[in-house]
């Protein structure tokens, strides 16, 4: 099964380029991703890099015809158009191609903004800290699991934090050496 993505002009399909990231196209580039790995010949192309597929491809170049660049991204499978002015699902994706469909995802943009939360934590960045709180809010992410994000996130970067205290009062007690010594023995036998 192949399957054809019909972009509309931008600089780049990955949807990292340019001010700002867009998500959508990163999971659609994550899911087309996927899709390789199942085995499907995936060909995409940017309009404003490859306007002669637009052009020979006579289902495309009507549906351009009709609705103008609104109706772009189009997504053909089988030969045929499925889907047209948005990226498919993983899910749909998968029954288009023929493959078995993924199990189910959790992680969605409520589940990314609390990684970030945490990762603010881990990271001691205030400034990310407040926009991924504001995003987590507007999703209507609760401040118990927020907090929940926050703690965990606490925990993980408590336990280097000890080790390396632990590591300099050992050392500033003397009592590396001794450790250092049998240390030494171990690795030459």
């Amino acid at each position: 099964m192949k399957i054809r993505v019909f972009d509309p002009p931008m600089c780049c399909s990955t949807g990292v380029c340019g001010p700002s990231v867009d998500p959508e196209l990163v999971r659609f580039a994550a899911d087309l991703d996927w899709l390789k790995t199942q085995g499907v010949d995936i060909e995409r192309f940017n309009l404003s890099q490859q306007p002669f597929e637009f052009t020979s491809d006579p289902d495309v170049h009507s549906a351009l015809q009709t609705g103008g660049v609104d109706v772009l991204p189009i997504v053909k499978a089988g030969g045929s158009i499925q889907i047209q002015g948005g990226y498919p699902s993983r899910e749909q994706l998968a029954v288009w191609a023929e493959v078995e469909a993924p199990a189910p995802s959790i992680y969605n943009e409520a589940v990314a903004e609390l990684v970030a939360i945490g990762a603010a934590i881990v990271s001691n960045c205030e400034p990310c800290f407040r926009a991924h709180f504001d995003r987590a809010r507007k999703l209507g992410v609760s401040k118990e699991d927020m907090m929940r994000a926050v703690m965990t996130a606490q925990s993980v970067k408590e336990v280097p934090a000890k080790s390396v205290f632990g590591l300099a009062e050992r050392y500033l007690q003397g009592k590396h050496a001794a450790a250092d010594a049998s240390r030494t023995t171990i690795q030459r036998d």
